[in-house]
Order: C-alpha cells, then sequence, then structure tokens
C-alpha cells in the first residue's frame, strides 16, 4: 500500500496562479508522453508516486494523451484508485478537449456538443466526479466563442470542473474570451502553451502580456522543446530517445550540428551555474513571474528528481541572459 512522504511539501515551491487563489507547484507533471498503453505500467506507478512525493500536486492530461487517445486517462485512473485516491484534495488534476477523439462531426474543436461529452468520458476513464481545471485545448475559428466559452461556464456550474482554462489561444483571443467569461462569472484562471528558450511564440503573438494584464497565468509545455534543451543529443541521436520513437514534434532533421554547438556553448552557461542544461532551461521559464508552473514529461524517475531541481534556482544575472540569447537558433 503506498503512504506518501510526510515531508513532500517541504521543498517544492508553489506559485499562485494568476490573481485567482489556486497555488501550483513550479513544476507539474504532464502525462503527454509514456502513459499510454505502449508504456509500462509499474513505471507509470513510479513515476506518479515520485512526483507527488516530492511535491508535484499537479497532474495534467488531456482527452487524447495515449496512445491510444483516452489511454493516459485511463492508466492514471487506475493509478488514482490503486495509490492515489486517498490524497485527491491534496491534487490537482486538470484535462483538456479541442482536438479530434472520435469519428464523426462531433469529437472535435469546440462546440457544446463536444467539449461537455468529452469531460464526462474523460471523468468515467478516470473514476472521477470532477476535474479541478478543464482546458478547451486549441481555438476553433468555425465555432462562435461564445457557444465555447457558455459550454465551459455550465461545466464548472455542474460541478465537474471547479475552474477552466485555454491552451494555444494567443493574446488578442485571450482579450475577447477572458471577458466572456468574466461576464458569465466563470473562474477562467490559466492559460497552457508551448514556451522555452528556443519558442518564444506566447512573447510575440502578445498571450504572456495580455495574460499578466488581466491577471490569469500561464502553465509551459515543452519547457525542454521535446528535449532538444537536454544533452541527451551531445553524441548522437539515441536509439530509446523520443526522436527515434516517434518523430512527430521533434524530428531528425532539427538535430543539426550546428544546433548541436550552440546547445554545447548553451550548457556552459548552465554549468556555470550549477545546473545541467535541461534544468536552467526549466528555470529560464520560471524567471518570471508571469509563469505559474512548467509542465514537465518523464520516462524515468532520476529525470523527475532532477527537474524539480529548476524551481530553486531562478535568478539570472543580465549576462547570462544576454549570453543565451545570442545562441538562438
Amino acid at each position: 500500500m503506498y503512504t506518501a512522504k510526510e515531508n513532500r511539501y517541504e521543498t517544492m515551491k508553489y506559485n499562485r496562479c494568476g490573481e485567482s487563489g489556486l497555488l501550483l507547484p513550479a513544476v507539474s507533471l504532464g502525462l503527454w508522453h509514456n502513459f499510454g498503453d505502449t508504456s509500462n505500467y509499474a513505471n507509470m506507478v513510479e513515476l506518479c508516486t515520485t512526483a507527488f512525493d516530492n511535491g508535484i500536486t499537479h497532474f495534467d492530461l488531456a482527452n487524447n494523451y495515449g496512445p491510444e487517445a483516452g489511454a493516459a486517462e485511463k492508466n492514471f485512473g487506475r493509478i488514482l484508485k490503486e495509490y492515489l485516491m486517498p490524497y485527491r484534495d491534496e491534487m490537482i488534476i486538470s484535462t483538456k478537449a479541442g482536438y479530434e477523439m472520435w469519428p464523426g462531426p462531433y469529437g472535435d474543436h469546440g462546440s457544446r456538443k463536444y467539449l461537455i461529452a468529452s469531460l464526462n468520458q474523460s471523468l468515467k476513464r478516470m473514476g472521477l466526479d470532477y476535474v479541478d481545471i478543464f482546458y478547451h485545448h486549441r481555438p476553433d475559428f468555425d465555432t462562435p466563442l461564445e457557444e465555447t466559452m457558455l459550454a465551459l461556464a455550465d461545466i464548472v456550474r455542474s460541478g465537474k470542473a471547479l475552474y477552466v482554462g485555454l491552451s494555444n489561444y494567443d493574446g488578442e483571443r485571450l482579450a475577447k474570451v477572458s471577458k466572456m467569461l468574466e461576464d458569465l462569472h466563470v473562474p477562467f484562471i490559466i492559460n497552457q502553451n508551448r514556451y522555452n528558450i528556443l519558442d518564444r511564440n506566447i512573447e510575440e503573438n502578445g498571450l504572456k502580456e495580455t495574460a499578466k494584464k488581466l491577471g490569469k497565468g500561464i502553465i509551459c509545455f515543452s519547457p525542454l522543446a521535446q528535449g532538444m534543451l537536454t544533452d541527451r543529443y551531445f553524441d548522437g541521436i539515441p536509439a530509446d530517445s523520443r526522436v527515434k520513437t516517434d518523430g512527430r514534434f521533434l524530428k531528425e532533421n532539427q538535430i543539426t550540428k550546428e544546433a548541436i554547438e550552440k546547445l554545447k556553448k548553451m550548457n556552459e552557461i548552465a554549468s556555470g551555474r550549477g545546473q545541467t542544461l535541461a534544468e536552467m532551461a526549466l528555470s529560464w521559464c520560471l524567471k518570471d513571474d508571469a509563469i505559474t508552473s512548467v509542465i514537465i514529461g518523464a520516462s524515468k524517475v532520476s529525470q523527475i528528481l532532477d527537474n524539480i531541481k529548476a524551481a530553486t534556482n531562478t535568478v539570472f544575472t543580465d549576462e547570462e541572459l544576454k549570453a543565451i540569447d545570442s545562441l538562438i537558433f
């Protein structure tokens, strides 16, 4: 029987999510990869319990995480039932809907029909009555914004989600929907977007500035650029790497000699800070108080233990930031 460590809250930093009352751990665990039916269940259990034992209270999912779609929620539901359910009130569990989940016209995008049906399926897979945060996973430019936002409002009123979030929205669209949700009295508190040293799109599209102005949190996915911001590819491409086993989001043609040379120089900056490249990349995201949390993926317990160190060293000198920026490619 699993018993969580008593000192689990002593070292993790918790940040307020925008101007809401909710605190999130600086480092959250994402189940995008390594929790599908092709992964080892015992390892999934060890990843989740290690995360929780070290103060990671937030577990981030989506309806289509797998493979197959829905598998990550199903496996996490099993872990909850067998190990973590006694600690449910100490956990933040989030899921999303917005990408294709089932065949036909009602299994994708942002209609009321799809969002409510998808969340009902997600709750069933995880064995939960509610999630803490429910996201619209991506903008739908064909469905009226009012319909999508009213569906999120009704989901909260039904008790099936405590808060709502938006994922992959830009600053202009965020401003529009934030006013709608405010008028509907919906606790919209968080934006989830890709952000890392190599990808600063949320700065370019106004999301970061707008979220801060509106008092909304930001949680970053892919803070390590799908493994690019690690030392994993310094000596070639490992056979068990994501490039070889998946290849959808980090492709072999991105691992160029020039890119690796720049990453090695970036690693020297990290070493000067007493960090690995991965730790520095996470710290870089967390240096700004506009960022509430970073979502890490992990296939090994050691990766979780290494990554949580990033939350303790988020101060950069101007010289370090300029040196990092000079190596962007």
